[in-house]
């Protein structure tokens, strides 16, 4: 990919998806952060990433970026569990020096592995994901290297994604195949009292899930995490702080169809919302 030169004028905060997962933790962002710009990009068109190889992830992962960088972005968040698991780590080392040494990838990993040890009461910790999450072991390595002592049980749920995107989730039949991985895990490790959502899909879920898990054993919604891991990180960085617009304003983009895009972010947002359809190069 050439370098290229972007703006150096001030623009919002953007955040990136595979789909529509993103929105549960923009929209925890936004509550959070209320006066920001923000541009929400969705690779629908490409999506579901859980199944591809980290080859085409990164690939497809640092084209979006580059085109959130083209739209004024100094500071882009990988609102997707996969993403973060397979492209972060590249395109901050990798790529940022070449594309723009000042602009900022954050991921949603690490701010969740950073919450969980005040969460947890004896270390057992257990992760629902997309089989590529979990085939990455992202979370098992950030885990070791914060809570060495914990004992981390990572758990792929492929069904769920699917269930969510075609508005089965407040549905009866989506109790079978929550409980089934819900039991899965607690058979794994039947001392797990704490259970990350790793995939920003899976709040909306998030009713069912409940049900299944017993009392006592913690639910970790990424949602507020990552929007008060932002306001610190900003907080922390006023120089990128300077650099993002204020207006309150949300602009959405999909690779995908923009009505179909627009229908289902209703399920996420909880209002409805006007999309653009982009393509992504």
């Amino acid at each position: 990919m050439n370098v290229e030169k972007f703006s150096a004028a001030g623009g919002p905060i953007g955040v990136f998806d595979s789909g529509y997962g993103g929105l549960t933790i923009l929209s925890e962002i936004r509550k959070a952060l209320p006066d920001y710009d923000y541009i929400y990009l969705g690779d629908n068109a490409r999506a579901p990433y859980g199944s591809r190889s980290f080859e085409i992830v990164y690939q497809f992962t640092l084209e979006a970026v580059t085109e959130l960088f083209r739209r004024g972005c100094h500071l882009v968040i990988l609102a997707c569990n996969t993403a973060s698991a397979k492209a972060l780590r590249n395109i901050q080392q990798l790529d940022l020096p070449r594309l723009d040494p000042s602009r900022r990838v954050l991921g949603v990993i690490r701010p969740t592995v950073e919450a969980i040890g005040s969460i947890t009461r004896n270390g057992h910790i257990g992760i629902f994901a997309t089989p590529g999450t979990v085939a990455s072991g992202s979370y098992n390595i950030e885990i070791a290297k914060l809570h060495p002592d914990f004992a981390v049980t990572a758990h792929a749920c492929p069904m769920w994604v699917p269930l969510v995107e075609n508005r089965e989730a407040d549905r009866p039949g989506a109790d079978y195949f929550v409980r089934q991985e819900v039991d899965a895990l607690l058979e794994a490790d039947g001392d797990v009292d704490t259970i990350v959502l790793g995939c920003t899909h899976y709040p909306i879920l998030y009713p069912k899930i409940r049900e299944a898990v017993p009392e006592g054993i913690e639910i970790v919604r990424q949602g507020d995490i990552v929007a008060r891991s932002l306001a610190d990180y900003l907080m922390r960085h006023p120089e990128m702080e300077r650099r993002l617009t204020r207006g309150g304003h949300t602009q959405y983009l999909t690779t995908e169809n923009p009505d179909k895009f627009s229908a289902l972010a209703t399920l996420f947002l909880g209002h409805p919302i006007a999309a653009e359809r982009i393509e992504v190069l």
